[in-house]
């Protein structure tokens, strides 16, 4: 059985190309997905504390560790909650999540964004209707307490997630360390050429969440542009195969979440394009780009502007980086 391509992180962790993603699958259905994945040689896992489902996933690691996998063949992800940014809460939600998990270490420990809501009040603390921020911890104290866990051994990589140039900047050059990955949406409407180009120059490894896009403003899912059907068509693939290939192309990790067997399996498939077919599809996003996940349109609101987006112009704070 083929375990797919990898890429080696900038501390020399190899990171499997095509991973499985866990965001939105609903109650019951990350168990039986993670161990359908894993049986059939995912060895790449996105999980997060605000999933909700990482009870779950260590239940269906219970049933492949050692059965089917040694955990050191596994990459498992995870990420650190906003209602956890203060110093002295990142490391104990980090082992409230290995708790979840059945796990002594992650692979790999992320920000999940540069947003820190007020701790103590549960995940989504609300006031006046809206997120209650946290404008006072900054992100440099959150990864301050990120890189202090590489030395506990419970972390072999730390990273960032929805991160722009200036976040990152930020960070490092307070504290001399660059993240290992950046994890972002990243879709064929949403190419992000220059954080993806500042990424690289600085060996910042890009993980590719949405890689099918969703379809929560009405248009048109990724699936159904006509140029991704024709290429499909042409190379005998899938619609997701594609996409997917898409990120690979641009040399991403790519995680694809699903919870059907036959899509899981069909996901990890990887297809080729050709040059003249990558262009093809990128012509797509030139003319009609589109995030789909703006925390500032959520409800209950984030009142913050993460991306300088148009959509995010009347938001009242910005990520406090210092």
């Amino acid at each position: 059985m083929s375990f797919g391509k990898v890429i080696t992180l900038s501390n020399g962790q190899p990171i499997p190309q095509i991973g499985l993603g866990t965001w939105l699958s609903k109650p019951h259905e990350v168990e039986n997905a993670v161990e359908i994945a894993v049986r059939h040689g995912y060895r790449h896992l996105d999980l997060a504390r605000i999933y909700e489902n990482q009870d779950e996933v260590g239940r269906a690691l219970k049933k492949v560790i050692p059965e089917v996998v040694k955990r050191e063949d596994l990459f498992i992800t995870s990420k650190l909650w906003n209602s956890s940014h203060r110093k002295e809460l990142v490391e104990k939600e980090l082992d409230e999540t290995l708790g979840q998990l059945g796990l002594t270490y992650l692979d790999l420990y992320l920000i999940h964004w540069p947003v820190a809501f007020q701790p103590g009040r549960g995940l989504f603390p609300t006031r006046d209707d809206k997120i209650d921020l946290d404008t006072e911890t900054s992100l440099v104290e959150t990864w301050e307490a990120m890189i202090a866990l590489l030395k506990t051994g419970k972390v072999k990589a730390i990273g960032v997630s929805n991160f722009t140039k200036e976040h990152i900047q930020g960070i490092v050059d307070a504290t001399g360390v660059w993240p290992a990955v950046n994890q972002i949406e990243a879709h064929l409407l949403l190419p992000q050429d220059d954080l993806v180009a500042y990424c690289k120059e600085h060996n910042v490894h890009i993980t590719a969440y949405s890689p099918l896009g969703n379809n929560v403003f009405g248009k048109p899912k990724l699936t159904d542009y006509p140029e991704v059907q024709a290429i499909a068509q042409k190379l005998g693939a899938t619609t997701a195969q594609v996409l997917i290939a898409w990120g690979v192309y641009r040399g991403y990790s790519v995680i694809p979440k699903s919870v059907q067997q036959e899509r899981i399996v069909s996901n990890f498939k990887q297809v080729e394009l050709s040059a003249e077919d990558y262009e093809a599809l990128s012509a797509i996003g030139k003319r009609d780009p589109t995030r789909f996940n703006t925390p500032y349109l959520y409800t209950p609101q984030w009142d913050i502007n993460i991306f300088n987006e148009s959509q995010e112009v009347s938001a009242t704070t910005k990520p406090k980086v210092k």
